[in-house]
């Protein structure tokens, strides 16, 4: 594969992902180790990522990378059915916390006649039981932070704090033998927040993000207590996350 066409290639899973290992990039490319070592220092030169310890990110997006919408669009048909599994778990009248990301948007969507209380950093969640008379909504405090539609800050980790739930909801950039990973620092102590205040904690994640490396650890699998995720995620590492006494629902 000629240079160029790595390095497009690696520039648009970056546009998906925001951060990759170069251990990841190195399998997306089918080149080796010191090959992507030497795309992404070129890349770098460019201006267009930022190397990182062990991996990349990128620096710069265009108008349709990295908002919420867009994200909506990657592996859509493995997080409808990851969605679908998580909203029939949840029993009517609950009160649950809900994260920021697409997946867990297309949780929120099926959860209208469960008529659950909701407590969510989410302007997209927010925004869609907004004018509902039926289900009620507290939305934390905290800073726009536009391209994920989502409020973030000391308010938003309050907030949590401040509220207990039935089950939590939450999303990741990653899922390793360690546990879970994110690439949005900003959102790692909201997380964390939400994970403390709740009775049950769990985490849907589609099969592209097992087994990958973010870009900071969230959690370990102790403190999870189910991942939904669907039947392509490897079947090694899901062995081994069931052994740490994580609950696994495939879809």
């Amino acid at each position: 594969m000629q240079a160029e066409l790595r390095h497009k290639l690696i520039e648009e899973y970056l546009q998906e992902v925001e951060f990759a290992s170069l251990e990841e990039l190195s399998e997306k490319v089918d080149a080796s180790l010191s090959t992507v070592r030497r795309d992404l220092g070129q890349l770098a030169a460019l201006g267009n990522i930022k190397r990182t310890h062990g991996g990349a990110r990128l620096v710069q997006t265009n108008k349709e990378e990295f908002i919420f919408t867009s994200r909506q669009k990657v592996e859509s048909d493995a997080k409808e059915r990851v969605a679908e599994a998580c909203a029939e778990l949840i029993s009517p009248n609950q009160n649950l916390f809900l994260d920021a990301g697409s997946t867990i948007f297309e949780v929120a969507r099926k959860l209208e006649d469960k008529t659950p209380h909701m407590v969510t950093n989410s302007l997209s969640i927010a925004n869609l039981y907004a004018g509902h008379r039926d289900i009620e909504v507290i939305v934390s405090g905290g800073v726009i932070y536009p391209r994920l539609q989502v409020l973030v800050g000391d308010l938003a980790v309050k907030a949590y704090q401040s509220f207990n739930a039935d089950i939590a909801i939450l999303g990741g950039g990653g899922a390793t033998e360690e546990g879970i990973m994110n690439s949005h620092l900003l959102l790692i102590e909201i997380q964390r927040a939400m994970i403390a205040s709740a009775k049950k904690v769990i985490f849907c994640l589609d099969h592209t993000k097992i087994g990958r490396r973010s870009f900071t650890s969230l959690c370990g699998w102790d403190a999870v207590d189910m991942l939904v995720t669907n039947k392509e995620a490897s079947k090694k590492l899901i062995s081994h996350i069931k052994k740490q006494g994580v609950e696994i629902l495939l879809a």
